[in-house]
């Protein structure tokens, strides 16, 4: 279920089938002109996966809006936030939650985090609609996908 109107309705009416919540979680900074292109290649690629990610555990996941944060501010800054974001779900109560990234400097901070961390190594700036990347993304998936069952 995605962060949509009709999907929250039908996860208000199932939470009780409904244990996983997946959080996307991108860095974002218009300030450094050479990062750009960067950054917003890898919120597309972050956005591919998390949708893929609940098209295959879709009825059992909940995907909620991609927590986004400055990385002028320093990554240590915002674990608090974050794990405020994680607390927050856990409390409806979701049994696992799990965030999504391709940030390094988030894995950094993995021990610090009070949900499962699946951080994902970038692709290179190119089509995403190329044949290696759809399969690339396609094998990727599998595989998250069920390292998320082996934890229900």
């Amino acid at each position: 279920m995605k962060w949509t109107k009709d999907d929250v309705e039908k996860y208000a009416s199932a939470k009780e089938y409904v244990d996983t919540a997946v959080i996307p979680v991108q860095s974002f900074q218009l300030s450094q002109d050479e990062h750009l292109v960067k950054e917003a290649f890898a919120g597309e690629v972050l956005t591919i996966y998390a949708n893929e990610i609940e098209k295959e555990l879709s009825g059992r996941l909940l995907l909620t809006p991609t927590y986004t944060y400055n990385k002028q501010a320093g990554i240590e800054s915002e674990i608090s936030r974050l794990n405020d974001w994680v607390k927050d779900i856990k409390a409806q109560p979701f049994e696992h939650v799990f965030l999504v990234t391709l940030d390094l400097d988030l894995k950094k901070q993995e021990r610090n985090l009070d949900g499962n961390l699946l951080w994902l190594p970038g692709l290179k700036p190119t089509s995403l609609q190329s044949q290696e990347a759809v399969q690339m993304i396609r094998s990727q998936i599998e595989q998250i996908s069920e390292l998320i069952r082996s934890y229900w």
